[in-house]
């Protein structure tokens, strides 16, 4: 009978992101790629939207009605919403059945507190799966990569994604060095937001930041000049009006931000023992996550730290792959994993 509920029983592995989460399912593969964002009706207490349809809303809602991101920096900010969110994702990939769902192996942030990982294992668990076990991003992408993370020499990843920077050394299916940040993605939404506003004197939202980022942005110089034109609200005004931004502008808006990842990275170098150090200059550092997809930005951390670096295949994807690898194999990876903490017997 253990054998047969075993059989139907379902693992998953999930990237349980800032600005997305992804759930991979055993034996199929990435089976939700969606936004970490809800939107909820106030008057009536009811979700409308979950994922990339609650995300077009953004900026766009009637008093009524919210839109939460209930994942800030890595770390869960709104409980609920995160259960109902996974609740939702889990039954997409099933169909409707929550209570097939044996284990899930979680990717987060490294510098979490056992309180911040306690709450992670909670709302998986709360969300339908029997047993929640966690694993550090750096790990998971590292495994994603298909990087030789058991041998004795130096995976350096660079994970940069929507809330957090994970920047880590890793060993013999260790992480030697780590520093992790609360730079990404999103705090160069924020930075591109603030420059619009003082240079322009105009009022624009995340979703028209993250367009500019994505469609303009970039960490040098580019070959051709681009540029693109965005609306938003005139400060002196309070009409609305149409700005030309250039890419050069966006650089300069970004360009603190990315000074502190590499100023990070730089730290974590320095640190490491010499002989992973020369690990590190023969085979280069790894990028992922979202935010190595900014042009240009493996050039940067290249020529200002003198290493090579890498993007990895689909950088996206690269952390909840890892975790699929993780949940596939899980008695050879077991023991890279955080598991649940057992509350202790005190005896008075």
């Amino acid at each position: 009978m253990a054998n047969l509920l075993n059989y139907f029983a379902k693992d998953v592995g999930i990237d349980l992101g800032t600005a997305n989460t992804l759930i991979y399912l055993s034996g199929k593969g990435i089976a939700v790629n969606e936004a970490s964002v809800v939107s909820i009706n106030n008057k009536t207490n009811h979700i409308l939207a979950i994922g990339h349809e609650a995300k077009k809303m953004m900026g766009r809602t009637p008093a009524h009605v919210d839109i939460i991101r209930p994942l800030v920096n890595g770390v869960i900010s709104d409980f609920d919403m995160t259960q109902e969110m996974l609740k939702n994702y889990l039954r997409r990939v099933t169909g409707g059945n929550l209570r097939n769902y044996r284990r899930a192996i979680i990717g987060v942030p490294s510098n979490l507190t056992e309180v911040e990982r306690k709450s992670v294992e909670d709302a998986v668990v709360g969300a339908g799966v029997g047993k929640a076990l966690l694993i550090e991003e750096p790990l998971a992408a590292a495994l994603g990569a298909r990087l030789p993370i058991n041998e004795p020499t130096a995976n350096m990843l660079i994970d940069i994604g929507g809330g957090t920077t994970e920047i880590a050394i890793i060993s013999m299916a260790g992480t030697v060095t780590s520093k992790s940040l609360k730079i990404a993605g999103d705090h160069l939404n924020d930075d591109i937001i603030r420059f619009v506003r003082d240079e322009f004197r105009l009022i624009i939202g995340e979703p028209t930041a993250e367009e500019l980022k994505i469609n303009i942005g970039s960490a040098m110089p580019l070959e051709e000049k681009v540029e693109m034109s965005i609306q938003g609200r005139d400060i002196a005004t309070g009409l609305p009006k149409e700005v030309v931004i250039r890419d050069s502008q966006i650089r300069t808006a970004i360009g603190r931000s990315l000074k502190t990842i590499i100023e990070a990275i730089r730290e974590v170098l320095e640190i490491a023992p010499p002989e992973l150090a020369g690990d590190i200059l023969r085979r280069g550092a790894y990028l992922c996550g979202g935010g190595s997809l900014l042009r240009s930005l493996d050039e940067l951390i290249a020529q200002e730290l003198s290493i090579a670096v890498h993007v990895v295949d689909d950088p996206l994807t690269c952390v909840v792959r890892g975790t699929g690898i993780a949940i596939e194999n899980f008695e050879q990876y077991s023991p890279i994993l955080s598991h649940p903490l057992i509350p202790k017997n005190i005896k008075i």
